[in-house]
């Protein structure tokens, strides 16, 4: 039967495709009038709009969100939250998915990309890679975005995780950021949205529950440049773990198990 599971993984992403270009177009309108607004009044206009796009179609494509562990954001505290990247579903998921206003690090190719551009201008620190200035920009950035009261969420993988482990090895950014801010690091751990977009599959898509899952902050206070190394490592280590035991249970009995 693996031929109809085929058929109806592209007719699925057909379906999932032509439902998110229709409400894209639905939201272009009070998105524009919402980037002409100074900061911070651009995020707080934009995450009620962002929030209950995907509180729509998320559900409507069969991928509803299940969230776990929204008491560890403590009131009045801004995080550099750093979640795992496995598909192109996690920014959907995950930018919504954190309590309070954030902006995420993007490659500056995606604020050119018709219509969606105009959401990553707006949601995240833009960044051309290639460009030594524009990273050391990106950075600055950043510090402004945690000093208006945001969150930075960030995928400290880099890019998407295609491999067969739980994890990439992280990059030193996420880290020296937050010794650099004292801001406190929270982990996060988004599950199943590989399962929606298997890696290698083009025009290929199945629906599935996403759960999204935040672990205990780790604090910076007093921590200097010499502790990245410790820091990225206990970090690392914490997500690694909580994937592994969360992931057991679908190795076992086919589908995980979420308290």
């Amino acid at each position: 039967m693996s031929w109809l599971k085929n058929i109806l993984a592209r007719l699925y992403a057909v379906y999932g495709l032509l439902l998110f270009l229709v409400t894209l177009i639905i939201m272009c309108i009070p998105m524009w009038l919402v980037s002409l607004l100074p900061e911070p009044q651009r995020m707080r206009w934009f995450f009620p709009l962002a929030r209950g796009w995907m509180a729509v179609y998320l559900p409507l494509v069969f991928c509803p969100v299940r969230r776990k562990g929204l008491g560890y954001f403590e009131p009045g505290v801004n995080y550099i939250v750093v979640c795992n990247h496995n598909s192109l579903m996690d920014v959907p998921v995950t930018t919504p998915g954190v309590p309070g206003l954030n902006k995420t690090l993007a490659k500056v190719e995606m604020s050119r990309i018709p219509l969606f551009g105009m959401m990553y201008k707006i949601g995240s620190v833009l960044v051309d890679r290639k460009d030594e200035n524009s990273r050391r920009q990106s950075y600055e950035s950043m510090k402004k975005v945690l000093e208006m009261g945001m969150h930075m969420l960030l995928y400290p993988e880099g890019t998407r995780n295609t491999t067969d482990q739980p994890l990439k090895p992280f990059y030193d950014g996420a880290f020296s950021l937050a010794i650099d801010t004292q801001h406190p690091i929270l982990p996060a751990v988004v599950f199943h949205t590989r399962k929606i977009l298997p890696p290698g599959r083009i025009f290929y898509a199945l629906p599935h529950r996403i759960d999204f899952h935040f672990l205990p902050p780790v604090s910076t206070a007093g921590l200097t440049k010499d502790d990245i190394p410790a820091l990225k490592e206990k970090v690392f280590r914490m997500m690694w773990d909580y994937i592994e035991a969360h992931n057991a249970p679908a190795r076992n009995h086919r589908t995980a198990a979420f308290g």
